[in-house]
């Protein structure tokens, strides 16, 4: 008898985003034809909202696929489901798992269970919310979405929020892929699983992979005001001050990219800084051969960055803010600054260009920790063994 696993994502297409690639790897590791739960052969089939993209076809992988079902089907696949993992906590599908007594497996990959607008980002000023909605100060709430949303819609996802926490403190097993989410939700029953990614290939960095000069730094992500590109251009600014030759390298796009290519230019970084704009995954491992590090300047809290298991696995350096899950991703395996502080990330920088025999080893080290730590596989396994738990229960 096959166990039927129900993996629910608001959002999929293969290699997209995070979430969608986390999913997707979940959904392909469970539908092996070998895996099997408690000794039953899993079934699995993903259902979401997202239509396909264009010239895509579902029928290639493991897993039955199937976008935007009607609520009667949406209902009937819920009543069949033996377990339900919600790759988010929304609301309807919540709603019909604790209404039709599921084993329930909610995994956090935002902060959507704490937070009206899922970033816990106060707006305007962008620093981070000290966690309103958890103390009870609303009106903070609504005065922090109507900067972007209007008052009205606001007061609506404040509302929305109180199902939403009473739903996420009754599914079975909350899942956060680090212990800074599993501290900030603060939900019952909540286990920590890491994320995982693919393991590096042939095609890995290798030693001494930035022995040419000048060395390039990079960055990969959206250009948006959280991601703190601005704090890596303060820190090159001053870097360049002390005559080192080296480059940049921003790889991406989004609505900060015309006033972060404003400073560059008003840094004197133009003529060392290359915005390449956004790059299919395929191009990005060729893209960043030549990165003596990859920086990730976050001024929000990361709740598992998959770009920093990534760079890991494949050998490269990370210079990342000590700050939420990619401070702790990170940990010892890089070099970490204060989250906002230009000058310590300049420090990092500059010890990157004058201790290439540090690097290099931090970097043998972090790529191993990652093939021990972060792999899909373990990831799968991981959530088997919480799906066999499950299973065992009355």
């Amino acid at each position: 008898m096959k166990l039927k696993l129900l993996i629910y994502t608001h959002s999929w297409a293969p290699a997209i985003g995070g979430v969608e690639t986390v999913t997707a790897a979940l959904a392909e590791g469970m539908a092996k034809s070998d895996r099997t739960c408690g000794g039953n052969p899993i079934a699995v089939q993903l259902v979401t909202r997202a239509p396909a993209a264009d010239n895509q076809s579902d029928s290639p992988l493991a897993f039955e696929v199937i976008r935007r079902p009607s609520l009667g089907k949406f209902i009937r696949l819920f009543r069949s489901a033996d377990i339900i993992h919600l790759a988010g906590p929304a609301l309807l599908p919540m709603a019909l798992a604790w209404l039709f007594n599921k084993r329930t497996v909610l995994e956090h990959h935002n902060y959507q269970s704490i937070c009206p607008n899922g970033l816990l980002i106060l707006q305007p000023d962008w620093n981070i919310c000290p966690g309103h909605y958890m103390a009870g100060h609303y009106r903070k709430c609504i005065e922090c979405n109507s900067n972007g949303h209007g008052r009205m819609k606001s007061v609506r996802d404040l509302l929305l929020m109180f199902p939403r926490r009473w739903l996420a403190k009754r599914v079975t097993v909350n899942v956060a892929p680090s212990c800074h989410m599993q501290h900030r939700a603060a939900l019952p029953r909540t286990q920590v699983i890491y994320h995982g990614v693919a393991q590096a290939g042939a095609s890995s960095v290798s030693s001494g992979g930035y022995a040419a000069r000048p060395a390039c730094f990079a960055f990969v992500g959206r250009l948006v005001k959280e991601k703190g590109v601005s704090v890596l251009l303060r820190a090159a600014h001053q870097v360049l001050q002390k005559g080192h030759d080296f480059r940049l390298k921003i790889v991406g796009d989004g609505p900060e990219r015309a006033s972060l290519e404003n400073l560059a230019a008003e840094l004197g970084l133009a003529h060392v800084t290359e915005f390449t704009g956004p790059m299919p995954m395929a191009c990005l491992s060729t893209l960043l051969a030549d990165s003596a590090a990859v920086v990730m300047p976050s001024t929000w809290e990361d709740v598992a960055p998959l770009v920093a298991l990534e760079q890991m696995m494949q050998g490269r350096l990370l210079i990342v803010s000590d700050i939420g899950g990619l401070g702790e991703t990170v940990d010892e395996f890089g070099l970490k600054f204060p989250a906002g502080d230009a000058t310590a990330l300049a420090s990092c920088m500059l010890r990157v260009l004058r201790d290439p025999g540090f690097v290099e080893a931090l970097k043998a080290n972090a790529q191993r920790h990652a093939s021990e730590a972060y792999t899909e596989q373990r990831m799968v396994e991981d959530h088997l063994r919480l799906y066999y738990e499950l299973m065992k229960r009355i």
